[in-house]
């Protein structure tokens, strides 16, 4: 599987795109300021070759302007804001940018909108929304259309669930007791019982997959044990960590009467290498219950393809956070579906089941919850995997109050605080943490302790947003190495297996359940080496030779860090005019810790984090009207 942190880097070269060989029109134009590169201007030169009908120069620019807008990760184009694309720190002559309403018009009446002459290609579609008019490639506009109508026709209809065996099965399933207070994983199993499509949404340690597991226990119970459940995720490792959740309850709790498999969403859908799926509108899965987790990863691509596979009566429970980095191909479905519009879903009223069994009255709902539970969304808010004073903090970086988030942190190495800001000319605090942590490692490892060595092997992890270049992936393993050679001797950074040695998997190996993005460690297994990896309660161990795809692990790129949890971690943070220094990104750093958070940057690169957002433009936050011209 392409590496996320790859792909990001590459959206990020836009300052320096590739040049067209020649031309002189608008797209020269702007190809050499940096805001369209040289794959942009080709595809909408030849689209407009293909329409058979004259382009108008404003319209070519749209449309390369909508290859852009998904080769970045948006859908479409917000017409009202394309001035705001200008390349970062491009300090030449102001752009001729069209004028919107003019563009609007321009292309109401193109062929590239309309279709032309010669036949019906129409390659863009144009569509009015509640943030002003927006430019598609005609491809995504129909996946986001998809979306939104089979979604609609989900919720227009609830199943049929008895309340009181809704109850006795939430009783089975959470314990029985007062229950006139609101508990939300509660609420969120009753919801998904009583609703055909479920957004389950929460930071780290909130308990999604906790809740996941009873809910499926109450569906066995409701079912009567004749249950078919689909467990799937975008990556491989997502996937086993979600099986070994499943089934950790399953065996501790003797509820969940069945044993799902977790797959990649890919081969849930049957991908096929041409890059076709066997599963769709006219070969639907045979699953009662589908799950898939980390949503937030998931593309609209995916997500269309999902859906139109799923049958009318499968319920679908959407779990992940929506604050956390999005996928690295078009589109932000979950973050869209829990953001949308209130008005999108004003006629979507609660199941009678779900009231009978939540007493609203006694809940610490607000007006928007309360309309977000109509639409089959409901958010964890209690977390429970690392401290308040962290938890404080990444509610202050979602919220974009750097100033809050500056007031909260420690600041200096020789802070107490459990979050600190450190100046990147003092690593003192790295380099102990960081050594101290290779110890614990190389103990356990050489005394042949394989659950001593994950669980040290989660203790410290160095994350930063690049894998290039003196604040990325490279600069910082190599002084990481340099510093575990000089404190502790041995053969870190040799080129050999060595007992302390950690690995990272890159890339799915599904015949030695291994996946992209596992962490393990080489020990001393009874005289030989063994790579061990921690599967829940159990350990999975393999010769390293068999592990055909994977590396020293000394630091890692943000991107990859999604879905672990370290003790302690250090963020680096680039300067702050870095693309990829986002909300997002800084959020999901933070997240990764359990107790404490080492930021080492500059004040400047923490306020530039804070207040940038990823910006992905798409309408599947409110309703959309195609406009189609008179012809």
């Amino acid at each position: 599987m392409t590496d996320p942190s790859a792909t990001a880097g590459a959206l990020s070269d836009r300052c320096a795109p590739q040049r067209v060989a020649s031309g002189s029109d608008l797209l020269t134009t702007f190809n050499a300021a940096g805001v369209l590169n040289a794959a942009d201007v080709h595809v909408a030169r030849r689209v407009a070759a293909l329409c058979g009908g004259p382009v108008d120069e404003q319209v070519l620019l749209a449309a390369a302007l909508a290859v852009r807008a998904v080769r970045t990760g948006s859908t479409c184009v917000e017409l009202d804001r394309i001035a705001d694309l200008a390349a970062a720190g491009d300090d030449q002559t102001p752009l001729p940018w069209p004028a919107p309403d003019a563009l609007r018009a321009a292309l109401a009446a193109s062929p590239l909108v309309i279709g032309g002459g010669t036949g019906p290609l129409r390659p863009l579609a144009l569509a009015e929304s509640a943030d002003g008019p927006l430019l598609y490639l005609r491809k995504f506009f129909r996946q986001e259309q998809s979306i939104r109508q089979i979604l609609d026709a989900r919720a227009a209809s609830r199943p049929a669930v008895d309340a009181a065996a809704l109850t006795a099965a939430l009783d089975a399933a959470f314990g029985a007791g007062d229950t006139s207070g609101y508990d939300r994983q509660r609420a969120a199993a009753a919801l998904a019982a009583t609703s055909w499509t479920t957004v389950l949404a929460g930071g780290p340690g909130t308990g999604k997959t906790y809740t996941v597991a009873r809910i499926l226990a109450v569906m066995e119970t409701l079912f009567g044990g004749d249950l078919r459940i689909g467990l799937c995720a975008p990556t491989g490792r997502a996937a086993a960590q979600l099986q070994t959740a499943i089934g950790e309850y399953r065996r501790e709790h003797q509820t969940l009467r069945s044993d799902p498999a977790a797959v990649t969403v890919h081969r849930l859908l049957g991908s096929r290498p041409d890059g076709t799926f066997v599963r769709g509108a006219g070969n639907r899965l045979p699953f009662d219950v589908v799950v898939v987790d980390e949503t937030s990863m998931l593309p609209v691509t995916m997500m269309c393809r999902l859906l139109e596979s799923l049958r009318a009566d499968t319920r679908l429970i959407l779990v992940g956070d929506p604050h956390q980095l999005v996928s690295v191909e078009a589109g932000a479905v979950l973050a869209d579906l829990v953001d949308r519009d209130v008005t999108a879903g004003a006629g979507a009223v609660l199941p009678d089941a779900f009231t009978a069994v939540c007493d609203l009255a006694a809940a610490d709902f607000d007006s928007a919850e309360t309309s977000a539970l109509a639409r089959g969304v409901i958010t964890l808010r209690r977390g429970h995997r690392y401290g308040d004073r962290i938890g404080e903090v990444a509610e202050a970086v979602n919220a974009g109050d750097a100033d809050r988030v500056i007031e909260l942190i420690g600041h200096g190495a020789r802070s107490e605080h459990p979050v600190r800001l450190i100046d990147p000319d003092d690593a003192d605090v790295v380099r102990t943490e960081a050594v101290g942590w290779a110890r614990s490692l190389r103990e356990a490892a050489r005394s042949g302790d394989a659950r001593g060595a994950v669980v040290a092997l989660r203790g410290h992890r160095v994350l930063c947003a690049h894998r290039d270049g003196p604040y990325g992936v490279a600069g910082w393993s190599r002084r990481v190495i340099g510093w575990i050679s000089d404190d502790l001797g041995g053969a870190a950074g040799t080129g050999r297996w060595y007992p302390g040695e950690p690995l990272l998997v890159t890339a799915n190996d599904r015949t030695q359940d291994v996946y992209n993005g596992d962490s393990g460690v080489v020990i001393d297994d009874a005289g030989g080496l063994a790579a061990v990896f921690e599967r829940g309660h159990e350990i999975k161990r393999l010769h390293p030779s068999q592990l055909a795809d994977a590396i020293p692990v000394y630091a890692m790129t943000i991107h990859r860090s999604q879905g672990s949890q370290f003790g302690t971690v250090t963020v680096i943070l680039p300067p702050p005019d870095a693309e990829l220094l986002t909300r997002e990104l800084l959020y999901t750093a933070i997240t990764r810790a359990e107790r404490e958070v080492n930021i080492v940057g500059t004040p400047e690169s923490l306020r530039a984090a804070v207040g940038r957002r990823v910006a992905r433009a798409s309408g599947l936050r409110t309703d959309l009207v195609e406009v189609v011209s008179p012809a």
